[in-house]
């Protein structure tokens, strides 16, 4: 008696649903140890590079000002246009041209007789609210923009005592160096730092006899301008404006294909 029976459609269904996982199973390992197999034949390193340069403009400012009484605004004018004729004529025989001085509005604060109500506007504007006023303070601030830098900052050093001498209240700011042909040097520090990664790939396979191939892949890092001697460093970028000289580096992240 023939004992064999029609296979059901359920048996068959769920045959090929095994078969077809052992088959997706099987494309996952292999594609996943190609992908391996490819990483493999890759190196990604980070190359660097640095320069010094000297900063070629300078930012200076510099500032006089004037107290006088709550019945002196008229002279304290005066005087402040006074000062300033001093101040310009000092920076001029220096040897500043005018062109390269901005003189800024002049400002007047007043003074109050109690200074626990003291009131400023939403401009920052002062004022005494109900107290009397016993006086103004004007205050004029003189910018110097100039490629001399070298100029500029032994001015910057010897402007107060000779101003003060002359009758001038007169008070400096921080001097900020910048270096305006970063662009340009971007582009040649940005090669001498990938020549930088390639040597470093070299040098890891050095010792497994493998050889570097062609580049796959270059990302610029941010640039850095420090003191020359700094070690300020910022994920964001860093630029310092406080020295002459400056140390400007380049990072470059780079991939290498394996022969």
């Amino acid at each position: 008696m023939n004992q064999n029976k029609p296979i059901s459609l359920p048996i068959i269904l769920g045959t090929l649903i095994v078969g077809l996982s052992i088959i997706g199973g099987t494309f996952i390992v292999a594609n996943a140890f190609y992908k391996v197999k490819a990483l493999s034949n890759v190196i990604s390193v980070t190359g660097s590079t640095e320069k010094i340069v000297k900063s070629d403009t300078v930012k200076w400012v510099s500032g006089f000002s004037r107290n006088v009484g709550g019945d002196n605004l008229k002279e304290g004018s005066a005087e402040m246009k006074k000062d300033l004729g001093v101040v310009a004529g000092y920076f001029k025989e220096y040897g500043i041209p005018e062109t390269e001085i901005t003189v800024q509005p002049m400002t007047m604060t007043a003074v109050c007789e109690s200074q626990n109500n003291v009131f400023y506007d939403k401009f920052g504007n002062q004022s005494c609210g109900g107290n009397r006023v016993t006086g103004y303070t004007f205050k004029q601030d003189v910018v110097v923009q100039s490629g001399d830098v070298d100029k500029v900052t032994k001015l910057s050093q010897d402007a107060s005592d000779a101003l003060i001498a002359k009758g001038v209240i007169f008070s400096s700011q921080n001097l900020e160096y910048y270096y305006n042909k970063l662009s340009e040097l971007r582009v040649e520090l940005l090669s001498e730092a990938t020549k930088n990664a390639k040597t470093r790939a070299e040098k890891i396979v050095e010792s497994t006899g493998g050889k570097i191939g062609f580049l796959q892949s270059a990302s610029m890092g941010v640039f850095q301008v420090t003191a020359k001697n700094a070690i300020d460093f910022s994920d964001y970028g860093y630029y310092d404006t406080s020295s002459i000289e400056k140390k400007v580096t380049a990072v470059v992240r780079a991939s290498f294909i394996l022969q």
